[in-house]
């Protein structure tokens, strides 16, 4: 297997294991090719795909503000599972992410997705139960920007 820096040439094969993933929440516009690449272009050593024999099998995808990180969209291959790749992705990104100067990362877990919140506390994440989290809109509807 092989970590490497995720490219927009790895959209369609990364979008498909997205889709196919339980537990990821994907949006017309955010998650477009047009949004990932808008991503990766602020985010160019942050996000990884793991590949084996040509195939992507795991992707995430890391960012900063220059102040706290994120992991967004972490994919496994279903049939990959439980084989490191998971943990190998995740610390990738938090070394890009340190080597960057980012010394706090937060993520989002669906509140019914046990599999991931299990997976995410083994890799040290703690649940933070005193904050809500809010969402607003600001540039018209999503539909209207695809």
């Amino acid at each position: 297997m092989q970590i490497r820096s995720m490219t927009i040439s790895d959209y369609a094969e990364v979008y498909a294991l997205w889709d196919a993933t339980p537990g990821v929440s994907l949006n017309d516009v955010d998650d477009s090719i047009k949004g990932i690449a808008k991503y990766l272009a602020r985010n160019p050593s942050t996000c990884f795909v793991a590949e084996q024999n040509g195939i992507i099998v795991g992707a995430v995808l890391g960012g900063h503000d220059g102040r706290r990180g994120t992991i967004l969209h972490l994919a496994i291959a279903n049939e990959k599972k439980r084989q490191g790749i998971g943990s190998a992705l995740v610390d990738a990104t938090l070394a890009a992410l340190r080597n960057e100067g980012i010394r706090k990362v937060w993520l989002l877990v669906m509140g019914d997705n046990t599999q991931a919140s299990i997976f995410w506390e083994k890799q040290g994440f703690t649940l933070r139960t005193d904050i809500n989290y809010r969402n607003k809109v600001i540039i018209g509807e999503l539909k209207d920007l695809c």
